[in-house]
């Protein structure tokens, strides 16, 4: 039950920071394409959430 734990602790963090960067981010704010700033907030997100959760798990 556990690793069930942070994997979805993992994904309702990256959900929340890809839905609100593409909510907010224009496409023309630099030179990266909006779906490669996605790819690596969601990739970010989720390590994040992962292993916040697992690292102050009990």
């Amino acid at each position: 039950m556990g690793l069930f734990k942070h994997l979805v602790n993992g994904v309702v963090s990256l959900a929340i920071s890809v839905g609100v960067t593409i909510k907010l981010a224009d496409n023309d704010d630099g030179p990266w394409d909006l779906s490669e700033v996605a790819v690596a907030v969601a990739l970010s997100a989720f390590l994040s959430g992962f292993f916040t959760s697992f690292f102050a798990g009990e």
